[in-house]
């Protein structure tokens, strides 16, 4: 008699487990690290100014009259509000029936979107985007960070990432009066950062009954004019690196997050998820951008 096997039989249970198992990166280092602020229009304006040079001949005839210099005015600047939304819709029957890693469908959907609109606006904010006025049928868009910094910009020339290459963008943010606090890189460039002469070398002596470590990362990075944090972003263009004071940018919310149920048309039910909002770089010359890396 043949064995009645698996392959034969109807009826058995599949089996599938009841948990949704989901890698996808959602940390967003630059817009969890610097504040946020209120816009009041659709195009956010701010000002800067600066000090005139300091000069060693401030020297003044005894008795003469004062001599008034000629002032210089603030320099008004601005970005305009994006717009950016997450939409879901999903059937009634869908809500319904018995699933098997999540309870209703649309909770789970609503879900999936608001960590998918906060990955999008971390690559919008660190992106080479140039802002847009918009119209009735172009929607408005931010500038993005790599658009702002245009002082300290040293120029990787599609070479390797190197360490005078990062001495000199800290030399040029701080010679401007910045004190920049954090180098930002993608994942790629991280690893870079690591292998700086010096970094991959080190041991760290352990005792004769534990593992010696080896220490082939470098998060903290000290420079002559102070220490940066070394972070990566996995939504950072892998040709830049950008050395910040992250006190001097902020994302402006002219419409904080908000999630609506819209209006029923059928058997299904519709949601919006809408933030609207801008990049405000209070002075970029803070701040300091290598381009162009290999």
């Amino acid at each position: 008699m043949a064995d009645f096997k698996t392959y034969d039989a109807v009826g058995n249970r599949e089996d599938l487990t009841d948990i949704i198992y989901d890698i996808s990166p959602t940390e967003t280092p630059f817009m969890s690290t610097v504040g946020q602020s209120k816009a009041k229009a659709t195009y956010h304006e701010w000002q800067t100014d600066s000090l005139a040079d300091a000069t060693d001949d401030n020297a003044a005839v005894e008795g003469a009259d004062a001599v008034y210099p000629n002032l210089t005015p603030t320099t008004r600047v601005g970005n305009y509000t994006q717009i950016m939304q997450k939409t879901v819709q999903v059937s009634n029957t869908q809500d319904t029936v018995d699933k098997a890693g999540r309870v209703k469908e649309t909770a789970y959907q609503l879900s999936k979107a608001s960590s998918e609109l906060k990955r999008d606006i971390e690559k919008t904010l660190l992106s080479d985007n140039i802002q847009v006025q918009g119209d009735s049928v172009t929607p408005r868009k931010l500038g993005g960070i790599q658009t702002w910094l245009t002082t300290n910009v040293v120029p990787g020339a599609a070479a390797a990432f190197d360490e005078p290459m990062l001495k000199k963008a800290v030399l040029d943010a701080y010679t401007a009066g910045g004190t920049p606090t954090m180098l930002l890189v993608s994942p790629k460039q991280k690893q870079v950062v690591s292998e700086f002469a010096g970094i991959a070398e080190q041991r760290y002596q352990a005792p004769s009954n534990s593992a010696t470590t080896i220490i082939g990362a470098a998060d903290v990075y000290l420079s002559d004019f102070g220490t940066l944090s070394v972070v990566p972003d996995r939504f950072l263009d892998d040709d830049v690196a950008l050395v910040l004071d992250p006190t001097m940018f902020s994302v402006a919310y002219l419409r904080p997050f908000k999630q609506t149920e819209l209006a029923k048309t059928g058997d299904s039910t519709k949601h919006q998820m809408l933030t609207e909002l801008t990049l405000q770089v209070k002075n970029e010359a803070s701040s300091a951008m290598i381009n162009d890396l290999a």
